[in-house]
């Protein structure tokens, strides 16, 4: 998301950067290099949950949203970041920068639903599994996603084209109006702390519910351990499969949730103190924490990758181009 920047010349608007030729160069591939990663991680993630029909559950295509958000941060957002970053100046003109802010914004609010939506499936997944196939659906699923989407638009869409929010700074957004000018979201103090609140009480929200989900696998462990010599071999076996793969599930996605906090948690602190300090927060520390959150969505894929088995047999398919043949859909990429 496109965070306030200090401002210290009332006569200027934007000064090109300076630095010799080598830097922005290293600093261009640097960039690329995340872009690529980004953009090819997701779309792999795209692809393995949109082809293969075993991974049409109603958590994965949750995950499968997530990842389309991520994607389209990497293709319609990040290219033209490194505009600001890099030349520290937007040539595109007020209209197309209202229009990369509000899909920046949107993006990021969507992750968010997101991740609580997941911390509520995986909740009725490992809690409560008698109750979970008919509570949590591909239905419901759908209506999560397009309620994460639809909301997450109308609160970005609001947050830039609404005046309140920026109350008090016309002056200094009046001075930025103009090609080569900053490109950059204004929030006055109140809106600040609701832009604040709208991350760190979710956040909060799903780590108690990480929290609960821990505790409750933990005692079903207990309990499955305590019942094998009591009950059907074959069974006990069937629900410690179950149990596990739910379990794993489970620790990845609350470790896709973590590193979306950490990576978030300094940009949002950062623009909630900057409004507070009249804006005195260093260009690069503000470009630093800009980009430790979007680099969030390069690490989702690395993510599924490392922990989920599935995700790297279907890598293996794609990269093969085994996927081209007509009964690849329903190839089996884990044990029922």
């Amino acid at each position: 998301m496109n965070s306030s920047v200090p401002y210290t010349d009332p006569e200027s608007y934007c000064f090109e950067n300076t630095l010799c030729y080598k830097t922005p160069f290293v600093m261009y591939s640097l960039f690329l290099i995340i872009i690529l990663m980004t953009v090819v991680g997701n779309l792999l993630v795209v692809i393995s949950i949109s082809h293969f029909k075993q991974l049409h559950s109603p958590n994965n295509f949750l995950v499968l949203s997530l990842a389309v958000a991520d994607l389209l941060l990497g293709v319609f957002v990040l290219p033209f970041s490194i505009m600001t970053t890099i030349e520290t100046c937007w040539y595109l003109g007020t209209v197309f920068c209202k229009v990369h802010t509000t899909i920046d914004a949107m993006l990021c609010t969507v992750s968010i639903f997101h991740l609580g939506f997941i911390a509520i499936d995986r909740y009725y997944a490992v809690c409560d599994p008698l109750s979970y196939p008919n509570k949590i659906t591909v239905k419901t699923a759908v209506i999560f996603i397009c309620i994460g989407w639809i909301t997450a638009f109308i609160y970005s869409f609001g947050l830039v084209y609404n005046n309140a929010a920026s109350k008090g700074y016309e002056d200094l957004l009046a001075q930025f109006s103009c090609n080569g000018s900053k490109c950059m979201l204004l929030y006055n103090e109140l809106w600040s702390l609701v832009n604040a609140c709208t991350f760190i009480v979710p956040c909060f929200a799903m780590i108690a519910t990480y929290r609960q989900i821990f505790k409750v696998a933990h005692r079903q462990a207990k309990i499955i351990s305590s019942m094998e010599n009591k009950v059907n071999p074959f069974e006990t076996r069937k629900n410690r499969l179950v149990q596990s793969r739910e379990w794993k599930a489970a620790k990845t996605l609350a470790l896709v949730m973590g590193v979306f906090v950490l990576c978030w948690l300094p940009y949002f602190i950062v623009r909630l103190i900057n409004v507070f300090i009249n804006f005195s927060t260093s260009d690069v520390f503000i470009e630093i924490a800009i980009w430790l959150g979007y680099m969030n969505s390069t690490f989702n894929p690395l993510i599924y990758a490392f922990f989920y088995p599935w995700f790297r047999k279907a890598l293996k398919l794609i990269i093969s181009c085994k996927i081209l043949d007509s009964s690849s859909s329903t190839i089996m990429l884990y044990t029922e």
